[in-house]
């Protein structure tokens, strides 16, 4: 499923000459996660990579654009492709990207959630983007494993080389009182914290619901994003 899954991100919608960030989105599809907060998390996504402020940041430096791809996993062996990548030179390209997920649906999903094997995944898919200048894993889930490799066991040495792990936890969203969902992210965060993220500067963004979920990944793709844009500023000439 893994090899796959890369054979199907390896076929970009455009050529770029550069890249300035490689960054995969991995999203949580696994049972907890019903057909409402599924089109949540997908329109979510699309309503946080068309805000001004991001926008901004993703055409900061059109002669080495950000290349994404967005995948769903739940399962061991449940990983698909969404978006596969693609170069964000423009706004028609932004555009193409965000009318794909927007029109895409649900596929086969387990009602597990491996996040060990998501990780793997997303490795796989960020190993040969080489060109980039940072390559970047963003997972969300609403929940700690329950199938497959543990994250914890995940080896440093089954990273790419310098590719960060960054993650959006997903509240409950029920009808609890809000001091026990916030108690429940805040536990959440610490498991990523503890055994997802990776790399310098890795953190953990969090969202009280899937309602909330396109104003997190707004609040997450500006942080990660706007650093690699300064941090990378071609000197004056």
């Amino acid at each position: 499923m893994i090899r796959a899954l890369i054979l199907c991100a390896l076929l970009p919608q455009g050529a770029a000459a550069g890249c300035r960030q490689a960054l995969a989105l991995g999203l949580d599809v696994s049972g907890s996660v019903d057909a409402a907060e599924y089109r949540l998390q997908l329109d979510g996504l699309a309503a946080a990579l068309t805000s001004d402020a991001v926008q901004q940041v993703l055409f900061a430096q059109p002669d080495a654009p950000i290349r994404i791809t967005v995948y769903e996993w739940s399962g061991p062996e449940d990983q698909s492709i969404i978006l596969p990548w693609t170069p964000l030179t423009a706004p028609d390209d932004l555009a193409r990207a965000t009318t794909t997920l927007r029109a895409h649906q649900r596929g086969r999903a387990a009602p597990t959630t491996a996040i060990g094997s998501a990780m793997l995944a997303g490795f796989a898919l960020l190993a040969d983007q080489t060109d980039c200048w940072k390559r970047t894993l963003d997972l969300a889930g609403d929940g700690p494993a329950n199938t497959g490799p543990r994250p914890q066991d995940i080896g440093h040495d089954l990273l790419p080389g310098g590719v960060i792990v960054n993650g959006l936890v997903i509240g409950s969203g029920d009808q609890r009182g809000d001091d026990e969902r916030v108690a429940d992210i805040k536990a959440l965060s610490s498991y990523y914290r503890n055994y997802v993220l990776r790399g310098p500067g890795a953190f953990v963004e969090s969202a009280l619901g899937f309602d909330d979920y396109a104003a997190a990944m707004e609040r997450k793709l500006l942080r990660e994003l706007q650093s690699i844009a300064i941090g990378h500023a071609a000197p004056p000439q």
